[in-house]
């Protein structure tokens, strides 16, 4: 292997609070697109120049208009192993608080989308990785082991300057 894990992409977990609780976002991919058919949560490649969190606003805008309330730093790192290219990826999770009655637009690489309690949405979810980075959002969000605003990116701040 050619070294330590690159970190070179993102996972945004798009939540919402309803009155039945939290409910998370998953995204169909569009046919001509990596994973066509599959069900998703937001992902992307991090830019030159830009942190992982930028990353996952950016992704979050890009692929469904969404801007969040808050973006959060989930305490799990995804990672899987490209055979192709011997690394092994860690991809750093973020889970972004949307509005209940927000309203989203997909972009060109989604043909569907669809909210769900986290069991549901966890069901639609073909990489493990993604399936435990939603777990351990929603434990976050829940009051789990750590406090939410522990973890939670000043963004608005930092793109202030």
């Amino acid at each position: 292997m050619t070294g330590s894990p690159t970190v070179r992409v993102i996972d945004c977990h798009v939540a919402r609070e309803t009155a039945e609780g939290w409910q998370y976002l998953v995204l169909q991919r569009a046919a001509g697109h990596l994973d066509a058919g599959h069900w998703r949560v937001v992902t992307g490649k991090i830019e030159a120049g830009e942190t992982a969190w930028q990353a996952a606003l950016r992704e979050l805008r890009e692929e469904t208009t969404l801007v969040p309330t808050r973006l959060l730093a989930v305490p799990y790192v995804n990672q899987f192993y490209e055979w192709q290219h011997d690394r092994i990826n860690a991809i750093p999770v973020f889970v972004a608080v949307v509005e209940a009655n927000a309203i989203l637009e997909l972009d060109a690489e989604h043909v569907a989308h669809r909210w769900f309690e986290v069991d549901d949405a966890i069901a639609h979810l073909g990489w493990p990785g993604q399936r435990e980075g939603l777990r351990a959002a929603e434990m976050l969000l829940s009051g789990g082991d750590h406090p939410a605003g522990a973890l939670e990116v000043n963004w608005r701040a930092e793109e202030r300057g």
